[in-house]
């Protein structure tokens, strides 16, 4: 009889050998699985990276030491517009733009023949009410002394006192008409009321003009252009720097490279809603008459250093609340700021206020960019080479 050892030693090698296959087999399917799933989390982990749109960020730099540019709008010290008291026809004008006037001077003469039959007609009136006002003072006399000799009642006396009262009332009134009228005559004469130049003329000879229509043209506009005013709009956040006396400096386009002195007289002491600025007046001695009223000045006005500061004009976002920029923070993620713009110099701006040197401002947003959005920052790191991080 046959031993059975070595058979039962074959099949638990067999058994060992199968065992260690199914665990081999198990460890490769395994370890695939893992390197499948570690593979796909990775490339989640990309995809959503490159999900994230890129960005450039820049920082604002600071802007001219110890001056904020501003635009500004020069207006004459006193302006008028002449407007006829008289209707009439133009008989004659005097002047025209771009003359100078001195205080009282004739600018043009009107043609008005129905205020002269006016005037001759209550000249006449005049002189009715006088001849009445002296017989009914010659006759209240007379009664006066028919009354001392008990002659006449007293009812009759005062009737007489009583008629020379409204005669005498009468023949003021029509003293004051004759005057009334002479004086509107006298506005025939269209004069200028100070001293300065003629901007505008709308007076034509022959032409009618009707008194008292203040929708209608002005025969002349006169300006006192000796001394001008420049109005500029400071940002509130630096108005409390505005002090009475300080001296600015103006280019204007006409002299490139000149500039003109301008002292602080006034502010509006408010802040306007609608642009958040004050008000600032400031005054330009224009005794050589080369500044122009009404002309736009470029205003350079002294301030605290590191008050402004500089962007390029691509980083700005113009919204309907206003003008914005935005700022990426460490981790990614946009915040939407307002800013007040000081300057325009076409590829970059002044920032007047609402930005500071170590804000990190996206150069160049995307359309769709809003409050909250997370985005990845490209650092440019030499020639064509850059790295993004999130």
């Amino acid at each position: 009889m046959s031993d059975p050892t070595p058979s039962r030693t074959s099949s638990r090698k067999g058994r060992l050998y199968g065992a260690a296959a199914a665990v081999g087999v198990a460890l490769l399917v395994g370890g695939g699985i893992v390197a499948r799933n570690a593979d796909h989390t990775e490339q989640a982990e990309f995809a959503r990276a490159n999900a994230l749109p890129t960005v450039n960020v820049v920082h604002p730099q600071p802007a001219e030491a110890g001056a904020i540019r501003l635009p500004g709008m020069l207006e004459p010290d006193n302006e008028a517009a002449i407007h006829a008291r008289a209707s009439g026809y133009v008989a004659q004008r005097l002047v025209d733009i771009g003359d100078h006037v001195r205080a009282g001077q004739v600018l043009a003469v009107l043609d008005a023949p129905e205020v002269k039959q006016q005037l001759a007609q209550a000249q006449a009136d005049l002189r009715t009410a006088e001849a009445n006002r002296g017989l009914a003072q010659t006759t209240a006399v007379r009664w006066d002394a028919l009354r001392a000799k008990d002659a006449v009642s007293q009812q009759e006396t005062d009737e007489k006192s009583g008629r020379l009262a409204a005669a005498t009332a009468l023949a003021s009134s029509a003293r004051a008409n004759v005057e009334r009228l002479r004086a509107t005559l006298g506005f025939s004469r269209v004069v200028a009321p100070f001293a300065g130049r003629v901007t505008s003329r709308n007076a034509e000879i022959g032409a009618l003009v009707n008194a008292g229509n203040g929708a209608a043209s002005p025969l002349f506009t006169i300006a006192d252009d000796r001394r001008l005013r420049l109005r500029v709009r400071v940002p509130q956040a630096l108005s409390g720097q505005l002090t009475r006396g300080v001296v600015a400096s103006l280019t204007v386009p006409e002299y490139p490279g000149e500039s003109f002195d301008a002292v602080l007289a006034r502010t509006a002491g408010a802040v306007d809603r609608a642009s958040g600025t004050v008000l600032a007046e400031f005054e330009v001695n224009n005794a050589g008459q080369r500044l122009k009223p009404g002309g736009y000045a470029e205003v350079a006005i002294p301030m605290a250093a590191g008050t402004a500061v500089t962007l390029p004009a691509s980083a700005l976002i113009v919204t309907p609340k206003g003008t914005m920029v935005g700022l990426v923070d460490r981790e990614g993620r946009v915040t939407m700021r307002l800013v007040m713009i000081g300057r325009d110099d076409g590829a970059s701006v002044q920032i007047a206020s609402g930005l500071t040197p170590q804000a990190r401002v996206i150069a160049t947003p995307p359309e769709a960019l809003a409050q909250g959005d997370r985005v990845r920052i490209v650092r440019n790191r030499g020639k064509g080479t850059a790295n993004a991080q999130n």
